[in-house]
């Protein structure tokens, strides 16, 4: 079996595909790549198909060793590559021989490169996913972050674009100052006084250092809760509701302090208000937030997250036929 040595883990590197879909019921979340449009994208520029499991990073990405020839593509933050210490560019499919280097630098902006690798990580599956859930520790590689001197298994290497294949600038993600995250309000959001709800939309707020796969921490205001006599097993805080789903992106405010967002490796369910749901798409764009980075959430319907959607799934035709035409 081909495998991937790893020099360096990075500072959270983890093996990760399209998700764990399905298993809600059982109390298991989706986890997956948290930057879905820079994860396929980077599976494409390596001839994979799109689910392939793929290497996601936090900041700072792993140094790998290849045992064969391979193409990769590393796609999402702004970061730095090299190969055996040249610089590499990003967003094109590379060629990697046996005993090449390759060094995920530092981000430059955003939070999350994508290395994809033909033939993808070959790592087991579990419950129909390969993605890692690190706070059971199941999935993935042994269940958790990649380790230095880990020799990560890797399939039968695939036909794959030509080396230099590219995706142009404007099919690339930007990563502003400020990320607006489209939401859709519901849920518990009537638990909220008329002007908390306003305060929350019209708030920039602040990532916190409390940002991971499982949610990420907002700091910049207090939201007050409509004063009621709570129902049994809610609790006495007036943020506690009875138990209820939570989907992925929502927004709860536990003690109207501190908004999380709950993100793929987030918990199911439990009794924290939750206020809306961040649009699927703009999942992607929260995924490269970073902490100490501003965040702005505007208000939208079922029927433009809808649209939001479709413009997504036509992006992602655009960067095929980029890479098919190279």
């Amino acid at each position: 079996m081909n495998t991937l040595i790893v020099r360096k883990g990075g500072l959270s590197t983890t093996v990760q595909d399209s998700g764990r879909d399905g298993q809600y019921a059982i109390g298991m979340p989706p986890s997956g790549a948290m930057d879905q449009y820079s994860f396929t994208v980077a599976n494409m520029l390596v001839g994979n198909p799109d689910g392939a499991a793929a290497l996601e990073a936090t900041y700072i990405g792993p140094e790998l060793e290849f045992t064969d020839e391979r193409s990769v593509a590393v796609t999402g933050a702004d970061i730095g590559v090299t190969i055996n210490g040249e610089p590499a560019s990003t967003w094109r499919t590379l060629r990697v021989s046996a005993g090449d280097v390759l060094a995920v630098q530092q981000v430059r902006a955003g939070a999350r490169p994508y290395l994809a690798i033909s033939g993808g990580v070959d790592v087991p599956l579990y419950l129909g996913s390969r993605s890692t859930y690190m706070l059971t520790g199941i999935g993935g590689f042994e269940g958790r972050a990649l380790a230095d001197g880990d020799r990560v298994p890797l399939g039968a290497s695939t036909a794959a674009p030509p080396a230099g294949t590219e995706v142009p600038a404007e099919l690339r993600p930007e990563f502003p100052e400020r990320t607006v995250l489209r939401l859709v309000v519901g849920l518990c959001a009537y638990r909220l006084t008329e002007r908390a709800l306003e305060s929350f939309l019209s708030t920039e707020w602040k990532v916190t250092k409390d940002a991971d796969r499982v949610g990420y921490r907002l700091r910049g205001g207090s939201l007050e809760f409509i004063e009621r006599e709570q129902p049994f097993g809610a609790g006495s805080d007036q943020a506690n509701v009875v138990d209820l789903g939570y989907p992925v992106g929502s927004v709860q405010v536990p003690g109207g302090d501190e908004p999380i967002v709950l993100l793929n490796d987030a918990v199911t369910g439990g009794g924290y208000a939750t206020i809306g749901t961040v649009i699927s798409v703009d999942r992607d764009r929260m995924a490269q937030a970073r902490t100490g980075g501003k965040v702005h959430f505007e208000q939208v319907d079922v029927n433009e997250a809808v649209a939001a959607r479709h413009q997504r799934r036509a992006r992602l035709e655009k960067a095929r036929a980029a890479v098919a035409t190279a």
